[in-house]
Formats: structure tokens, sequence, C-alpha cells
């Protein structure tokens, strides 16, 4: 079955252009215009990803996130004119998944499509299996045997720098904010939080061999958070 992808956006040119660059590549699309429709569709019609705009006539679409992560997990991906790093921090601390700034290109908006799904179906997966195993590029991680693999090699890692590896390999490619990772392994999100999360992440990547300029597997996303590599 097609995925089903909700529209929602009040410039009427931007859902039929949108619409329709998805319907061509195999995707179902219902649209509206507004927060109140948005979540009314999300309720009735079970979509499996929401494309929203943040800029909505009743309502500004950080609510309607806040909103539906009160009842719902649907996977969303905002599109919005609002560029600058509040905003995108603002919108994926508030429960979005993704995020792309106007105007973007049809193929990106397509490849975060397929992640979203991906990453859907893994969630998915993964809940049906107490301790999964995850596997990006030449890295396994076995959170039944609590082991990290590199190549082959065991990495060594301290606790908090496999619960943060274990929360990014969860969510991989999506991007987690500074906050959420904070709030999930330190339990709040201070100063000294901060600057234990980028030890942390300085030595994490340097135990998985990573070029900072050239990151294979973490991939800072700068002033918000980061992002493991779904790939």
């Amino acid at each position: 079955m097609e995925p089903l992808i909700l529209v929602v956006d009040d410039e009427k040119t931007i859902r039929s252009f949108v619409k329709l660059s998805m319907e061509t590549q195999g995707y179902k699309c219902i649209d509206t215009d507004s927060g109140a429709g948005a979540i009314m569709l999300a309720v009735s019609q079970n979509p499996d990803i929401m494309i929203l705009d943040l800029g909505l006539p009743d309502m500004d679409g950080i609510d309607v996130i806040k909103k539906l992560r009160t009842f719902s997990q649907l996977p969303i991906i905002v599109i919005s004119a609002r560029g600058h790093e509040r905003e995108k921090v603002e919108a994926l601390d508030a429960g979005a998944d993704d995020y792309l700034t106007k105007p973007f290109g049809v193929p990106e908006l397509l490849a975060r499509i397929r992640v979203t799904l991906r990453h859907k179906a893994l969630s998915a997966a993964s809940k049906e299996a107490k301790e999964p195993v995850y596997r990006v590029r030449d890295l396994v991680i076995d959170t039944g045997k609590h082991r990290v693999w590199l190549s082959g090699e065991e990495v060594k890692l301290t606790p908090h720098e496999y619960k943060v590896l274990v929360l990014l390999a969860e969510n991989r490619g999506k991007v987690l904010t500074h906050r959420y990772i904070t709030e999930k392994i330190w339990g709040g999100m201070i100063s000294d939080d901060v600057r234990s999360l980028r030890v942390c992440m300085g030595n994490l990547r340097r135990k998985l061999g990573e070029d900072p300029a050239l990151p294979k597997y973490i991939v800072t996303e700068i002033g918000v958070g980061y992002r493991l590599v779904d790939e």
C-alpha cells in the first residue's frame, strides 16, 4: 500500500506543487490549509507522514506539533520560511522529526521522506524486538549484549558514551537537539550538561575514528544538535 502523506500549508500553490511532486513518486496525498484541519485529518485519516508549514492562519505550526504529540507519534517534516536556528530548534524540540527551509528542492524533500519512512518502519520493528542490533556501515551496536563493534573490532565506551550512541542509533537519520539528548542522558539541560555532551561527543567520535571535517557516522547540525547517518 502506498504511503499516505498529509500536506499542510496555507499557500495553495505550494500545496499543489508538493502534492504533485509526491504523487508522481507513487505517494498518496491529502491536504489542508489550517492547523485545525491538520489535527482532524491526522486523527481521521491516519497518514504515514505530515509535511507541515509553520505559518498557518489559525494557529502556529509549533502548536500543531505540540497538540499532536500529546496523543500521536505521527512523523512530521516541517517546511518553513523560518530559517533561523532558534525556530528549527523550537520545532524539533516540540516533536518534529525533520526541518526543511523554504525554498527547498524536491529531491531533498523526497530523500527526507524516504529517511522518515525508513525510521518509522525500523521503530516499529524495534518495538517487536526487545534488544535490537543496529548496523550503520561498519558500526554494529548490540543492545542485548551491551557491546559495540567497529569493522569487527570491539569499541570500549563509557556508560554515557554508550547511552548517547544508542539514543542516536534509535533515531538514526533524525536530528536530535542538544536539549533532547541532555534531557534523555543527564536529565536536564544546564551548562554543565551541555559541556558534558560536547566532551562525550568528542570522545565518542575519537573512538569511532571520526574526522570532524568528514564525519562518517555522527553529523553535527550546527547550533541544533546531532544525527547518526542512516545508510
